[in-house]
C-alpha cells in the first residue's frame, strides 16, 4: 500500500526546489541548519522569526521523510562550493606581514 504524504505548508518552485510556502526559504536550507548546526525547531523559529511554527515543523517533517536524499543534496552543495573556493592557507608570518603592511 502506497501512501502519499501532503505537506500543506510547502511548495515546489519552478526549479523543483521545495520551499516553505511562498517564502524565500528552501527546505534544504532549514534542514541544513537543523542537521549541521543542531538547531531545534525552536531555534529555527528564533533565527527566522518570519516563519510560523507549523511551517518549520512541516519543513523538518519533509527533511526526515526524505533524509537520505536531502543529506546527499547538502553534501553535493558543500562539495560544489569547496571546488570553486580557492585554497587560502597562510602561514603566521604571512599574516603578520599582511597586518604590518596595512599599518594596523
Amino acid at each position: 500500500m502506497s501512501m502519499n504524504t501532503v505537506y500543506p505548508h510547502l511548495t515546489i518552485d519552478e526549479h523543483g526546489q521545495t520551499r516553505v510556502g511562498e517564502t524565500r526559504y528552501k527546505v534544504v536550507q532549514l534542514a541544513a541548519e537543523h542537521y549541521q548546526h543542531g538547531w531545534s525547531a525552536e531555534e529555527l523559529l528564533r533565527q527566522h522569526s518570519d516563519l510560523r511554527p507549523e511551517e518549520v515543523y512541516s519543513a523538518l517533517t519533509y527533511f526526515y521523510d526524505h533524509h537520505a536524499d536531502m543529506v546527499a543534496e547538502m553534501k553535493q552543495s558543500l562539495a560544489a562550493v569547496e571546488s570553486i573556493r580557492p585554497a587560502r592557507h597562510f602561514s603566521r608570518d604571512e599574516l603578520l606581514k599582511r597586518k604590518a603592511s596595512q599599518g594596523t
